[in-house]
């Protein structure tokens, strides 16, 4: 089983930018794609980004495509996602998410592990 600790997350202003970390332990010694996911209250969680297991390949969701990027150190462990210009948008938990195989998918079924959910927010 993979544990997942997000951390980085906080408030910030308007047009600010934000990096969120997310460390995964435990089986992680195979082929293992990561992803964020946000959720903000009354809504659906939505796909933010993902990366595989090589960190060559990304995805990027169209609601921040040109704002948030993806990327893993060389260990393989860690995944950070850099956000920035960021919108008022209001406050939404961000979640990080593991899967076996090493592709990175938007969909969130395809992932088995996730974290506890880092709280973040954008003041106007």
């Amino acid at each position: 089983q993979v544990r997942m600790v997000e951390t980085g997350g906080g408030l910030v202003q308007a047009g600010g930018s934000l990096t969120l970390s997310c460390a995964a332990s435990g089986r992680t010694d195979r082929r293992y794609a990561m992803g964020w996911f946000r959720q903000s209250p009354g809504k659906e969680r939505e796909f933010v980004a993902a990366i595989g297991w090589s960190g060559a390949s990304t995805r990027i969701g169209d609601a921040v495509k040109g704002r948030f990027t993806i990327s893993r150190d060389t260990a393989r462990i860690t995944v950070f996602l850099r956000m920035s210009s960021l919108k008022p948008e209001g406050p939404a938990v961000y979640y990080c998410a593991g899967a076996f195989g090493g592709r990175p998918s938007e969909d969130s079924s395809a992932y088995a592990d996730w974290g506890q959910g880092g709280q973040g927010a954008v003041s106007a």
